[in-house]
């Protein structure tokens, strides 16, 4: 199965405003149909989302196209000649580039704590969202989860073994997903880190991330309820941690109450961020996205 989802998909690339080549991979789907764009967390990249892709796009009839980004500094995409352009606004016109040049009309977006600010900043903005998933993430963000983040983002981590990596992880992330085997920290280390040139693993962002995230108030936009109000008769699936530091429950709660067509799932011993691929979210995004007309 593994060697057919890797086929299954395409590398390809775009320009961004200030010329960075940026990544996504393209799952195919039908054509008929909204692509879905994923957009990951701060430091995560196009390879969190595979199996869900593997659920979602053209392995099944009638499934979406479907685009993994890579936001620039992480996985396959350049990193910026400029720390101060890792924000929010200028992931906005990277993505608002990638729908031109691609010519995307409408889309249905599923954004993973940073990705989902994006997704918010975009439909704000104007882009034709038919449909989002906000995992982890909302218009008001904890500041306790966002202080542990900011703890780790853009400090150099390098082992010489995926097994050193994994174990590595399981210590930083342990409170998130208390109850994970070993062989699960190691598919996320292999997900965040990549094998470097001389044979160590490292990082597979830009660790000049972490500068741009540790100044206040960089980490979302100007006003995130406001964009949210946005998204009003778009249908909205939320999806929280029951552990989350990020996303507070009465945060989630309100976000709710803001909307017309949306839906809260809370996972049960998770914290900051859900998979989206545990058994409790499978319906729930089914029902999501047969919600979405076109």
């Amino acid at each position: 199965m593994a060697g057919h989802q890797n086929h299954a998909w395409q590398n390809c690339y775009w320009t961004s405003p200030d010329g960075l080549r940026l990544h996504y991979r393209d799952y195919p789907g039908d054509e008929t149909l909204a692509p879905i764009l994923c957009f990951p967390g701060l430091t995560r990249n196009a390879r969190d989302f595979e199996a869900l892709a593997a659920r979602l796009a053209g392995h099944q009839p009638g499934g979406r196209r479907l685009l993994a980004i890579d936001l620039r500094g992480r996985g396959k995409s350049d990193h910026a000649k400029e720390a101060a352009s890792y924000v929010p606004a200028t992931y906005v016109a990277d993505i608002q580039a990638l729908l031109a040049e691609r010519e995307i009309g409408s889309f249905v977006a599923i954004g993973t704590s940073l990705g989902g600010i994006v997704a918010m900043l975009l439909a704000a903005a104007g882009a034709p969202v038919r449909g989002l998933l906000l995992n982890d993430v909302g218009p008001e963000l904890d500041p306790v989860g966002i202080a542990r983040i900011r703890g780790y983002v853009g400090r150099a981590s390098v082992f010489p073994t995926w097994m050193h990596a994994a174990r590595a992880v399981a210590e930083t992330n342990g409170d998130a997903h208390p109850g994970w085997r070993i062989e699960q920290w190691l598919a996320m280390a292999k997900r965040l880190y990549r094998l470097n040139s001389a044979g160590r693993i490292v990082l597979d962002y830009d660790l000049k991330i972490g500068e741009a995230f540790r100044v206040p108030g960089q980490e979302t936009g100007a006003d995130m309820w406001g964009a949210f109000a946005t998204l009003r008769t778009v249908p909205v699936l939320i999806a929280r941690g029951a552990r989350s530091d990020v996303l507070a429950a009465a945060t989630a709660a309100r976000m709710v109450a803001a909307l017309d067509d949306a839906e809260l799932v809370t996972v049960a011993g998770v914290g900051h961020s859900p998979l989206l691929t545990e058994p409790e979210l499978e319906a729930p995004i089914e029902r999501w996205l047969a919600r979405i007309s076109g």
